[in-house]
């Protein structure tokens, strides 16, 4: 009996020498090895932290969050705060804010020119450590607004949009805390971008593109961050997985899969969505202005899309958690590698993008 327990005692000795040799070998097959500080990190994005956020910016006091509105200029206040919070530098001087305004699109024949409508995009910056990549930039959005509230009726008035895109502002804040408490921070600054009036037509990523803080020849890729907190898309349940838009239209979608599969998140193409979706977001902008910008969604339509029943309450906060660790990890690889995010030459549906990226001027900024 003796000699069976000492065998098993040296067998488990074994096992627990060599479990951290198989576990980098996993690693290391995947082809990237994940930084030991950059998962460290990653424990800060806890399901608390984002149902925190959401229920604040998708409750009933911010009235839905329209733009403009005195419930968002209450969001905007809170995410400013928020990146106060997480040392972020401030745009100029101790401000936050980019204030602008913008044209909604067009609709129906008429030919008069439409209040421009004013917004306020709200930016924090972290800073690059190396002394010639921090000159370029990784673009990290969401938007922060909603559709406001119905002027009249019965019953729910508020359309709350907490998955719609309370969950997107919520991982923005979550992914910059984690990266600002890194030791040393990626070589690339990363730009987190909190934008306004994307439910009345891109407006306020239609005005960064227009009225860039940093160069967009220097913006290496954008990530943009809509609808993680469901996971009961129409379609089914999406669990562990969110999809890309445009996933094979630059580098962007393969390296965030890459990524993923460190942390058991699947990042992948939505075969129907992949391209009707990809200018559906504030991602297109940046897109179209030359920069390899892509939407990261868990779904594409939930249940209570666009519906004042998008409470705070149904998102799936583990699910939204994992998500975003992921994500981090992801806007870290990229925003630490000396490569740069290129779009696919093969693809034809990329060539107004290329077009747009050889011709973009590199010094242009509009700083407030």
């Amino acid at each position: 009996m003796g000699g069976e327990v000492e065998i098993l005692v040296r067998r488990r000795i074994l096992r627990l020498a060599l479990y951290p040799l198989l576990a980098a070998a996993a690693i290391c097959a995947a082809g990237y090895v994940l930084p030991s500080d950059v998962a460290g990190v990653l424990d800060g994005v806890t399901a608390n932290s984002l149902k925190g956020h959401v229920s604040f910016l998708a409750s009933d006091l911010l009235e839905g969050r329209s733009t403009p509105s005195r419930g968002l200029e209450i969001a905007a206040e809170y995410i400013a705060s928020q990146f106060r919070r997480a040392g972020l530098e401030p745009i100029t001087g101790d401000s936050y804010f980019q204030d602008g305004a913008a044209a909604p699109p067009r609709r129906g024949p008429s030919t008069q020119a439409a209040e421009p409508i004013p917004l306020r995009n709200v930016i924090g910056v972290l800073r690059g450590s190396d002394p010639v990549l921090a000159d370029t930039c990784v673009v990290v959005s969401a938007h922060y607004d909603h559709l406001g509230r119905k002027p009249e009726g019965e019953g729910d008035l508020i359309y709350n949009g907490a998955n719609d895109d309370a969950s997107g502002t919520a991982a923005v804040i979550d992914i910059a805390a984690a990266l600002s408490r890194l030791p040393v921070r990626p070589k690339r600054t990363v730009v987190f971008i909190a934008f306004a009036g994307e439910e009345r037509g891109l407006l306020g990523s239609r005005y960064y593109a227009a009225h860039p803080l940093f160069p967009l020849q220097k913006t290496v890729a954008g990530i943009n961050l809509e609808q993680l907190g469901r996971t009961d898309d129409v379609t089914g349940p999406v669990v562990s997985k969110a999809y890309v838009t445009g996933f094979d239209y630059s580098d962007a979608g393969p390296l965030l899969q890459e990524t993923g599969d460190l942390l058991g998140v699947v990042f992948a193409r939505h075969e129907e969505n992949n391209d009707k979706f990809f200018t559906a977001s504030d991602n297109a902008a940046l897109a179209q202005a030359g920069v390899p910008a892509h939407t990261v969604s868990v779904g594409f339509i939930f249940p209570d899309y666009h519906r004042p029943s998008d409470h705070w309450e149904k998102l799936d906060y583990g699910n939204m958690a994992k998500v975003v660790r992921a994500l981090t990890a992801g806007v870290y690889r990229i925003a630490n590698s000396a490569e740069t995010v290129r779009w696919n030459q093969e693809n034809p549906r990329t060539e107004r993008f290329r077009r747009a990226r050889e011709t973009a001027p590199a010094v242009e900024v509009a700083r407030p």
